[in-house]
């Protein structure tokens, strides 16, 4: 059993005893401290909360708990139902509310879940607000309200064709030129929200020819519902069998994007910002943001456009607040992540996917051949099991002597530059690993680069 407590909530596996797995007692605890911290940011005022969750079979059971704390603690709570997480941090905005609980563990298996707190702007909780919920929780410093106080509930699911209808009105969305194109798209959805919302995006955007799986949104993960390579071999295929024009897959709760080739080869998860950033900078110069861990391609094409590209540590809210900092025109993060700000700070896979599509109807190519035009990065993805009781800031300790002559980041674990490529090494926010990452020129050399770091950790 796990239970990972960070700063943007609360994420565990489903079962076991309080404190060790995602149980009951966990989902109350957290809840009610959010509840309070919400009061304190908002005295006097009569609280709103938007929830929203995935298709994961525990989330009827986490959603009826999560609701029935807030409106125990005299706050109204606003269901949207099975929504994803663009969606609810919509409807927060939309709605005025002062914040809200994603029931979601995103790209985790299915027996996992979590609860992802947003503030009244939508967004993923600072810091510095993240940890003043986990010092609330630790001290169990609940005041629940009388009979008479209870909060109220409404259920709106209304929410998801308001989201999509703002897609579709973005400026830089083409439903035209899409159209026109006459694409046959393939899609797999992972059994969760994305096989609700995304064949509603794609026919608003004008397309008719839709191959779908795994869109039944019933929990039943059919596949490991991260959108590696490793995991999409079923639609790759469907891709070629079906002579679709791309394949598009989503994770469980729809904010990360992966698009698949006509050949069915991966365009690369890297690549989906990077190709989203193309486009809008060919129409709005500006500044870029990725995370730490993203491919060094953004920077190569922010560069092309004049403008100029930032880094922030892995995480939504530090992308955000970089973004906001550096006045970016689009950022995100490297994993299919894309925030548009004309639409939300958040990472948005259907904002993706109509951009993505506009781009290519306008440029007349194949998807493997808008591919072509990018620069040609390599990254491998590897991880570690963080063994209970293991000195992480140790390990760091002996990374950075080993690498003493290079240049070091250390805001997000440690990032070591060199003259073609980068190796970073850090702890998970959302499952108790280490994750090396390294990106070069070639394939080969970014395997040897993180098996290299690799053999320093174990010798830690």
């Amino acid at each position: 059993m796990s239970l990972i407590k960070s700063i943007s909530g609360i994420r565990g596996t489903i079962g076991g005893k309080p404190g060790d797995g995602l149980t009951p007692v966990d989902i109350v605890k957290f809840a009610s401290a959010y509840g309070i911290w919400l009061g304190r940011k908002n005295p006097g005022k009569p609280l709103r909360v938007i929830i929203g969750r995935d298709a994961r079979r525990s989330g009827p059971m986490v959603n009826n708990l999560v609701v029935n704390t807030l409106r125990s603690l005299g706050i109204n709570v606003t269901d949207t139902g099975l929504a994803s997480t663009p969606t609810v941090e919509l409807a927060v905005t939309g709605t005025g509310s002062h914040g809200g609980i994603i029931i979601t563990a995103s790209h985790n298996p299915a027996e996992w879940n979590a609860l992802k707190l947003l503030n009244g702007k939508g967004e993923f909780l600072s810091a510095a607000d993240g940890s003043e919920v986990l010092k609330i929780a630790d001290s169990e410093d609940f005041a629940f309200a009388g009979v008479d106080d209870f909060g109220s509930f409404i259920h709106d699911d209304s929410w998801s064709q308001i989201h999509l209808d703002q897609v579709l009105g973005l400026e830089l969305t083409r439903s035209d030129l899409i159209r026109k194109a006459d694409f046959t798209i393939a899609i797999d959805c992972v059994n969760s929200v994305g096989g609700i919302i995304v064949p509603g995006l794609l026919k608003g955007l004008g397309v008719n020819k839709i191959v779908e799986i795994n869109t039944d949104p019933d929990g039943h993960f059919s596949h490991n519902p991260e959108p590696l390579p490793q995991n999409l071999t079923e639609i790759s295929s469907l891709v070629r069998k079906k002579k679709a024009d791309l394949g598009f897959v989503v994770d469980p709760d729809v904010d990360r994007l992966a698009i698949i080739c006509e050949d069915g080869s991966m365009f690369g998860e890297e690549y989906t910002l990077v190709a989203v950033s193309d486009y809008v900078l060919k129409h709005k110069s500006g500044n870029t943001v990725s995370n730490l861990s993203s491919t060094r391609a953004l920077k190569d094409v922010t560069e092309r456009y004049g403008g100029r590209y930032f880094t922030a540590a892995v995480g939504e809210v530090n992308v955000v607040e970089e973004m906001k900092r550096r006045n970016a025109v689009i950022g995100g993060e490297g994993n299919g992540g894309v925030i548009y700000p004309k639409l939300h700070y958040g990472r948005d896979a259907l904002v993706g996917i109509a951009l993505f599509l506009s781009h290519l109807a306008l440029s007349g190519m194949k998807c493997s051949e808008l591919r072509k035009t990018y620069p040609d990065y390599f990254m491998a993805k590897k991880k570690m099991t963080l063994q209970e009781g293991s000195d992480f800031k140790r390990i760091l300790d002996i990374v950075r002597q080993e690498f003493k002559d290079y240049e070091i980041d250390e805001r997000d674990g440690m990032r070591i530059e060199q003259k073609d490529g980068w190796v970073q090494v850090r702890k998970s926010n959302t499952e108790p690993i280490i994750r090396i990452y390294a990106e070069s020129r070639t394939p080969e050399e970014a395997d040897d680069l993180a098996d290299r770091v690799i053999g320093i950790v174990k010798k830690a």
